[in-house]
């Protein structure tokens, strides 16, 4: 046994690795007279059964060859050494090898259930700008920006977790083409002024009215191919401004951008600034850069072929696997890429191996307002927007308590006491799988003015599209012919540019109908009006979970009846059993007045047989210990940027605690300290559960 030490409280598993391995490499440094330089890493692992440990390591088999002695002696050795450490019971040399310790179950327990309990990891330095959502401001957003949201906005709150100061952008691309095809709409199409599209937006959905304008003014360029020259001429406008087409351009994206607002705040979902790239253009932020990038000779003026007059930049093929290399010769002449359409794109350009920055007649394609942008969030461009209010932030995605308002860039004026945006010391940009090209050149721009550290801190966080099952695709209307080809696909493409496509909010709307009708059914004493918010916690956890249970490099096919099943591998499954778990501390309370206070305050002095395993059994104490590795799953998150690990996470220990649920009941227990130990377990299983959902964007309804 080890004599008990003073400690830190703490919630999770972590700190208990940290101080373990500590122990360990001094032990080692001194049985074996190993620096700093020789010493071997000490992993830990969960060995199989509770029976074997809690932790192990194979630091024995490391050593072996070096020392020329058996794994199994030398785990013996550090066994009989080890001493004591606190929170560790007992250190153990296995047959095999291996070096099992197992924890001081009872106060494992109870420090993380007392008051004031906290995760002791210290967090890095710097903060870290997450850029993610960047909807093109001319329509409504659609299911595919719900996956970008939900992906980035767990991301965030997973940092958050860390102990990470984290910003939020959303990037505003309100000077691209798809605003500049919505004006065509309006002035050419349909004959519109100013003030007649803003009565249009006063009494319509207008970000629905734009997602069917814009799919006609899609289809009038497949027919009417002189309209072309309209686009040309209001992209022009746009960017000059003061003009009727900017103004309507301007008038546009803002009143979209409300509707994107209200929409993501449906799905928990907040940002702190958001970006306008005609801020960019106005404040001149890519001359700045463009004048850095040719100085290096980064970018270079094509002077004959098809590209003649255009400043181009070469595509290097590794940046990615290594952003400290060299920069090619850019006059070399290399082989054009594959050429990849990109509807979603921030323009229309496609990818080629060298690739056009600025356009013959002067204009900056959206590359070259990306570098700029990258530059200013790392802290390297040396120019700052002007910020102004945009408005108040939707307490439905930020939960009780004041406030600060949702900031926006502006070119001039704005205010004087605002938040210090940018120059943050990590950067990730939420963006589609096929915008890879674009994100590589970002860091090619990095490194060739001399910042290769910031290409090693800029991280493309990268998904694949969404498309519907065919039962979904059914459901919502968007069913393919059946004879067609589409309806031989695993599952049915949209595209909003087509306007075929299902609408975030048709989606959620949907969800929450089918949702308030199961409700409604189990809890028919309801009002409608806590049925209605049950229904959205339940559909928007329906939504969040599904959109990261599946590898991001994964298409995903989403299913209705799999997103909000109460069975399966989703979010309400998960919320089912943290509901079931409040239901019995409620019953706990009203039948024999034992609330959560009266039952921790006493547990000390409780018989810990059943949490030890007296029965046989370790399953208890395997809840508790799974459930502390909230952390430990965070780190693997943050690491392999795969969300997917925390989705399937919190499902097993749903599935876990339902189970132990069945087997071993609470509320009929008899014995008085085995019913305590199970309720101090379900507890904290419980509080995890709800910190692992609130990390995936999902509250936990009262009922279910």
């Amino acid at each position: 046994m080890c004599r008990r030490q003073p400690r830190k409280r703490t919630t999770l598993i972590l700190p208990v690795h940290d101080r373990l391995r500590a122990h360990v490499a001094r032990l080692l440094a001194t049985l074996y007279s190993l620096d700093d330089s020789s010493a071997p890493a000490i992993v830990l692992d969960y060995p199989p059964n509770r029976e074997l440990g809690d932790l192990g390591t194979p630091v024995a088999f490391e050593l072996a060859r070096r020392l020329r002695k058996a794994p199994r002696a030398i785990a013996q050795d550090i066994a009989g050494a080890f001493g004591s450490l606190d929170g560790i019971r007992q250190v153990a040399a296995a047959p095999n090898g291996y070096l099992n310790f197992f924890l001081e179950r009872r106060e494992f327990l109870l420090a993380r259930l007392s008051p004031g309990a906290a995760a002791s990891v210290k967090p890095p330095a710097g903060k870290a700008i997450v850029e993610h959502t960047a909807i093109n401001p001319n329509k409504a957003a659609h299911i595919g920006h719900l996956r970008n949201s939900a992906l980035g906005d767990t991301l965030v709150r997973v940092l958050r977790f860390r102990g990470i100061t984290v910003e939020v952008q959303n990037y505003i691309d309100d000077t691209g083409v798809q605003v500049a095809d919505v004006v065509v709409g309006f002035r050419v199409l349909e004959g519109k002024t100013l003030d007649q599209i803003r009565e249009i937006a006063e009494t319509t959905r207008f970000d629905y009215y734009c997602w069917d304008l814009y799919a006609r003014v899609t289809e009038s360029y497949e027919q009417d191919k002189a309209l072309l020259a309209a686009r040309a001429e209001t992209l022009h406008d746009i960017e000059h401004g003061d003009n009727e087409n900017a103004a309507i351009a301007a008038f546009i994206a803002d009143r979209i951008v409300h509707c994107h607002l209200e929409t993501m705040a449906r799905m928990n979902v907040d940002y702190d600034l958001l970006t306008w790239e005609g801020d960019i253009l106005r404040l001149k932020f890519w001359a700045q850069a463009f004048e850095v990038l040719k100085a290096k000779g980064a970018v270079y003026l094509q002077k004959e072929g098809r590209l003649a007059g255009c400043w181009v930049m070469p595509i290097q093929d590794d940046v990615e696997a290594n952003p400290k290399a060299q920069i090619p010769n850019p006059k070399s002449k290399e082989p054009p890429e594959s050429r990849i359409p990109n509807p979603e794109s921030r323009d229309d350009e496609e990818e080629e191996r060298e690739k056009v920055i600025v356009r013959s007649n002067g204009v900056v394609t959206y590359v070259g307002k990306d570098i700029a942008y990258q530059f200013w969030k790392l802290g390297l461009l040396g120019k700052d927007f002007h910020y102004r209010v945009f408005t108040a932030r939707p307490s439905t995605s930020l939960g009780p308590g004041p406030h600060g308002p949702l900031w926006a860039t502006c070119t001039t004026g704005g205010e004087s006491d605002h938040p210090m945006f940018g120059g943050a010391a990590y950067v990730y940009n939420v963006i589609d799988v096929r915008q890879s090209y674009l994100q590589k050149l970002l860091k090619q721009a990095l490194i060739a003015v001399g910042h290769p550290e910031g290409a090693e801190r800029s991280h493309h966080f990268s998904y694949e599209m969404v498309a519907l099952s065919h039962a979904t695709a059914r459901e919502l209307g968007y069913a393919p012919p059946p004879d067609s080809e589409d309806a031989k696909r695993p599952f049915v493409e949209v595209s909003g540019r087509k306007g075929l496509g299902v609408k975030a909010d048709d989606l959620l709307d949907t969800l929450i109908r089918s949702a308030g009708a199961e409700v409604g059914k189990r809890n028919p004493e309801l009002s409608d009006e806590e049925s209605r918010r049950i229904a959205r916690m339940i559909a928007i956890a329906a939504v969040r979970s599904f959109m990261i249970k599946f590898s991001r490099g994964k298409v995903i096919a989403f299913d209705l009846e799999e997103a909000h099943s109460f069975e399966g591998e989703s979010g309400p499954y998960i919320q089912y059993a943290v509901v079931r778990a409040n239901n019995i501390f409620q019953k706990l309370q009203q039948r024999d007045g034992l609330n959560e206070n009266v039952l921790l305050n006493a547990l000390k002095d409780v018989p810990a047989g059943e949490l030890d395993g007296a029965n046989g059994s370790h399953e208890l104490w395997s809840l508790v210990l799974d459930a502390s590795r909230l952390d430990e799953i965070v780190e693997q998150v943050i690491r392999s940027l795969e969300f997917s690990v925390l989705a399937k996470y919190a499902f097993a220990l749903a599935q876990s605690f339902n189970a132990f649920y069945h087997r071993a009941p609470i509320l009929n227990e008899e014995r008085d300290d085995v019913k305590r130990w199970r309720a101090a377990a379900v507890i904290y299983l419980r509080n995890q559960l709800t910190r692992a959902l609130d990390l995936m964007g999902v509250d936990v309804p009262p009922r279910m």
